[in-house]
């Protein structure tokens, strides 16, 4: 078993799980099925080839929350490509300058070919919409042997921006928020999700209910590891007290 982990970080993004119609809505982090249908991108998977998307969709996931960012409004207008009659006017929800870190935990040959993907994407990766593209590269790294989901959770250095961070700048370590799927009898006391994905297809897409729970890590902070401050005149004070 193996984790890979992914930076994902852009000036907006959207998570969808729930929004119908003329109302695009965005979880407040990442889905499964919009991270599993990323990585399903940068492996060639095509949309309607539900047989190389099961062992995608069967890995076990989980996002961390490095930086919450504050959720926006769009309203956007669409034209009928033949008729050119005018569409509804729709709202798009989106986070702005968000930052998290998504891992998925499975099979060591299945996730070095995703990480090699995720290298060399055969379709771009994109923040849950296509006019969200990503502002870092999104692989974080291929984690081999005994280390679990949680603890490449915790263990991945914090990815906020410097801007973020030095509003915590005199923290030793930062707690973390930290969504994960439910393991066992957790699974009778956790919330629900529509995000697991069964299909892609684009005349059918299907999404079953998926378990989660909330648990928090904590991380080195912006001032952890910095020498204490040294000011020679702090023992000529002190002689003079």
């Amino acid at each position: 078993m193996s984790v890979l982990s992914l930076r994902l970080a852009g000036p907006l993004q959207s998570w969808g799980a729930s929004g119908r119609f003329t109302r695009r809505t965005t979880e407040s982090a990442p889905t499964k099925s919009a991270v599993i249908g990323l990585l399903a991108a940068a492996a060639g998977i095509e949309r309607g080839d539900d047989t190389r998307l099961e062992p995608l969709a069967a890995l076990r996931f989980g996002v961390r929350i490095d930086q919450p960012g504050s959720r926006v409004r769009d309203f956007q207008t669409a034209h009928h490509s033949v008729s050119g009659k005018s569409m509804p006017l729709s709202e798009r929800f989106y986070l702005a300058d968000a930052v998290f870190v998504a891992a998925v935990e499975g099979d060591t040959t299945l996730l070095s070919d995703l990480h090699a993907a995720l290298r060399n994407p055969v379709y771009p990766p994109f923040l849950g919409r296509r006019s969200c593209p990503p502002a870092q590269p999104v692989d974080l790294g291929l984690h081999d042997g005994a280390a679990s989901l949680m603890d490449v959770l915790g263990e991945v250095p914090w990815q906020a921006s410097s801007w973020y961070r030095r509003q915590h700048g005199s923290r030793t370590d930062i707690e973390l928020t930290v969504l994960r799927e439910a393991c066992g009898s957790e699974a009778e006391f956790a919330d629900t999700l529509r995000d697991q994905p069964i299909s892609y297809a684009a005349e059918h897409r299907r999404h079953a209910l998926r378990s989660i729970v909330s648990n928090t890590v904590r991380v080195p902070g912006p001032s952890a590891g910095r020498l204490p401050r040294h000011d020679p005149f702090d023992a000529l004070q002190e002689e003079n007290v």
